[in-house]
């Protein structure tokens, strides 16, 4: 196969995976019961990927710690989320408390 024709039959395949993923949700949501404590488990476990997620992307670039700035941009971004900012200003305070710690030369 070419590179291009794998990259075609990469995206038919995970978009029919995705398709079939989000189909399967509604139709067997009336045959599939999951206990409360499986459900409570399931939303702790996205909430614990998402923070590693986070952490890593703010944290790491390769195999290096990216410095101080990031963290501090995307601690920053995080308490105007939590405090219910609009997304705008989440993004743009973010990514000038980077930018400014840059500025003044703290990586």
């Amino acid at each position: 196969m070419t590179s291009s024709t794998s990259l075609i039959a990469a995206t038919f395949v995970l978009g029919a995976g995705t398709f079939g993923f989000r189909f399967a949700g509604p139709a067997l949501r009336s045959r599939v019961r999951i206990s409360p404590s499986s459900e409570k488990l399931m939303a702790t476990a996205a909430v614990v990927l998402l923070t590693a997620l986070v952490a890593t992307a703010a944290l790491v670039d390769g195999h290096d710690f990216v410095g101080i700035a990031r963290p501090a941009g995307v601690a920053v971004g995080g308490v105007l989320a939590w405090r219910k900012a609009p997304f705008v200003l989440v993004v743009i305070a973010a990514a000038a408390t980077a930018a400014g710690l840059r500025l003044v030369g703290i990586h």
